[in-house]
């Protein structure tokens, strides 16, 4: 991964929570959250002492690269933001200023507990579909604007291994919004759910409160029956 192609889009803990339709006692689980990039999750979790492991290959950079590489190119970002404001519903974030500014503070707050965490233990650098985590190591794993999001860059084959991944780890995994950058349905979502079911897991599409990308009014959840192991 070369920072050159990352482009930031920090989520903060509210937004994670409406997502993912996470409860109180989802909260105090042993949570994993894949592709998390400068998200303040983690950081406001470890405040309230329940620590959340977060992946993303981001993390092999320091925090004064990853805060360069948001001062570069972010303006650009917003700027894109304001160009196509009818691919967003504008409630919960009233408008592209509010936008703005709730993006950094969860960059921000990120990029300060990134820093304090020095042994990256609470951040892996790592990525789908090969996770250096054990078997049923969590109780949740999320996904936030990754798998069918980019379903134009990663192909059916690359989603399948990364859901199978997800559920290796983790005894339930959400994943979340289930449309492409375009707002259309992901072409991958059925034969996804079809090839996780014929596995013998539990897989069905919820809905969540959480909209801002038009379209995006669902999440994937995925349920494994007792002692299931998935190869």
């Amino acid at each position: 991964m070369e920072l050159e192609r990352v482009v930031p889009w920090g989520r903060s803990m509210d937004e994670y929570i409406a997502m993912f339709f996470l409860s109180e006692q989802d909260l105090h689980s042993r949570i994993v959250s894949v592709a998390d990039g400068p998200a303040s999750f983690n950081a406001e979790m470890a405040a309230l002492a329940r620590p959340v492991i977060s992946v993303d290959p981001l993390y092999r950079f320091s925090a004064a690269e990853i805060a360069q590489r948001i001062d570069a190119v972010y303006p650009e970002v917003m700027q894109q933001v304001e160009r196509h404001q009818q691919d967003f519903i504008w409630d919960r974030i009233a408008n592209p200023t509010m936008l703005s500014q709730l993006r950094m503070q969860a960059m921000e707050t990120f990029l300060a507990d990134f820093q304090q965490d020095e042994a990256h233990w609470r951040y892996l650098d790592a990525s789908l579909p090969d996770l250096p985590l054990s078997d049923k190591q969590f109780d949740l794993a999320l996904c936030s604007h990754f798998l069918f999001l980019y379903s134009e860059q990663n192909d059916l084959q690359f989603h399948i291994q990364a859901c199978q991944e997800l559920c290796r780890i983790a005894r339930e995994v959400r994943i979340y919004p289930l449309v492409t950058l375009d707002n259309s349905p992901s072409p991958y979502l059925k034969p996804v759910i079809e090839s996780l079911r014929f596995l013998g897991l539990e897989a069905s599409r919820q809905h969540v409160s959480y909209q801002f990308q038009r379209g995006a009014t669902e999440m994937l959840v995925i349920r494994r029956p007792q002692d299931h192991i998935v190869a």
